[in-house]
């Protein structure tokens, strides 16, 4: 079967997306005179490029994850795992230590697992990735504590860090904030911090950097304050949170020098082992996909003679059996189903997981009743809405995004999960909820988005703005109006 294959790939994560360019189906329910029918899988022009769906950003894809796969128990190894898999990444300002401190922990922690010691310049160099038709420089490293497996994100530049964490190319679960305790919170400190906030970040361990550039105990004090009030300004408990203070670069200069220092062998890097026993204790591990309510974003819908409507597309979390009733939500008015068949690549399934690429056979709907961008999910879990406040990332010239500001009133296109809405921009705000007329490329707003149409969508949710077939902004949902 010729395919035709995009990929996307980083030191961490490969993302291999096949189009099927014949017309054999992955789904195979046959009707009930035995003849069998034959569906294609279609996957529509999208964000990450031509053969991919809108909704597929990397922090969606399990980190290996190739389409078509050849059978049901590939498709679900991924969900195997010996230490639980939790996502962090570094955030502060430029020059406080952030890849010093990334390289840093790699070293140290090399001897708790399979992962890999990396030096400062193989994380600094990083590689491009697209998430929503932006381009982001990532570089993913991976380590393990004794109760835990981590990937951890560090962008080299300060624009990646805006753009990663509103289309959430790399989703963080928390994050270490890297502060020098020689210089104390700066600009981008507070920006980061309140990115996180906007873009919901749930946890944060603070890193004081540089501690042997401080001679008084009582200025690494002062500065420890200073980042607490900072946080509790933002709405994190600043007074819970813990501060570990050290040194990123003689940490990673013993580490080099000696790379089998074990704890109590250094003082600097005993550092470093205490930062991640507070990330450990301090940063929770997330619920997990399969354990949320059950949510499939309709990618097409086929008819099947005598047995009914077949809805496809990927599931986004939870888990569906055949006999559970679900609701199909956006677009019309809300209706409810109950599925009665689960196939994946033309086997049966006695049940569809998050992640799994999978055609729902559904009682009850004619193919009239059901459109692309629809979801099906678990009832009462979703609603549709058609007014949401929303951060948004604004495309520079130089990233294909526009070439000249906009302003309210502005209607471009809205590409949420697998569908594309007409929306307005009805206000737009600066940072500090300052009413604001016009957004430069370049810029980072809040704005009011109201649509045509009622989509399924929800606080946190991503999503791109396209104009004229390019991307020109990427956004998420900070809360819902109406």
């Amino acid at each position: 079967m010729a395919t035709s294959t995009a990929s996307i790939s980083s030191p961490k994560t490969t993302l291999t997306l096949s189009k099927s360019t014949t017309t054999t189906s992955r789904y195979h329910f046959p009707s009930k005179p035995t003849t069998h029918s034959t569906l294609s899988s279609k996957t529509s022009p999208g964000i990450l490029g031509s053969s991919s769906s809108p909704w597929l950003t990397l922090s969606t894809i399990p980190t290996t994850h190739t389409t078509p796969l050849p059978t049901i128990r590939a498709a679900r190894g991924k969900f195997e795992r010996k230490k639980p898999h939790v996502n962090i990444g570094t955030i502060g300002h430029v020059d406080h230590g952030k890849t010093t401190l990334t390289a840093a922990l790699t070293m140290a922690l090399a001897s708790n697992g399979d992962s890999a010691p990396k030096k400062y310049d193989e994380i600094d160099a990083a590689p491009e990735e697209r998430a929503r038709g932006i381009t982001i420089n990532t570089a993913t490293v991976e380590y393990e504590t004794e109760a835990r497996h981590y990937a951890h994100v560090d962008c080299p530049g300060h624009a990646d860090y805006v753009k990663n964490m509103i289309t959430g190319a790399a989703q963080m679960d928390g994050a270490i904030l890297v502060v020098s305790g020689a210089d104390g919170p700066m600009p981008q400190t507070k920006e980061h911090i309140l990115l996180a906030k906007q873009v919901g970040v749930p946890n944060m361990v603070v890193f004081l950097n540089k501690q042997d550039q401080v001679d008084d105990e009582e200025l690494l004090e002062l500065v420890e304050l200073e980042v607490r009030d900072l946080l509790s300004s933002y709405e994190f408990p600043g007074d819970d949170v813990p501060i570990i203070s050290g040194s990123a670069l003689l940490a990673l200069e013993a580490l080099m020098a000696n790379p089998e220092i074990k704890r109590g062998d250094d003082s600097w890097v005993d550092k470093i082992y205490a930062l991640m026993d507070a990330v450990d204790t301090y940063i929770p591990i997330p619920q997990r996909q399969t354990d949320l309510p059950f949510l499939l974003a309709v990618e097409d819908v086929f008819s099947i003679t005598g047995r009914g409507t077949v809805a496809t597309g990927r599931v986004e979390r939870g888990t569906v059996k055949v006999g559970e009733t679900l609701e199909l939500i956006g677009l019309r008015e809300t209706r409810a189903t109950t599925v009665t068949g689960v196939e994946m690549f033309q086997k049966i399934l006695d049940e569809a997981l998050a992640g799994d690429n999978v055609g729902l056979l559904l009682r009850g709907i004619q193919k009239i009743d059901i459109q692309r961008g629809m979801v099906l999910a678990k009832p009462g879990t979703i609603t549709p809405h058609t007014k949401f406040i929303a951060i948004v990332y604004v495309l520079k010239k130089e990233e294909g995004g526009r070439h000249s500001p906009f302003f309210a009133g502005y209607r471009p296109q809205f590409y949420m999960r697998t569908t594309d809405v007409t929306g307005k921009v009805t206000s737009i705000m600066n940072d500090k909820d300052e009413e604001s007329k016009m957004v430069m490329p370049g810029d980072r707003v809040k704005m009011v988005v109201e649509l045509i149409m009622p989509v399924a969508c929800e606080q946190g949710m991503r999503f791109a703005i396209r104009e004229g077939g390019k991307t020109v902004g990427a956004g998420v949902i900070q809360s819902i109006v109406e």
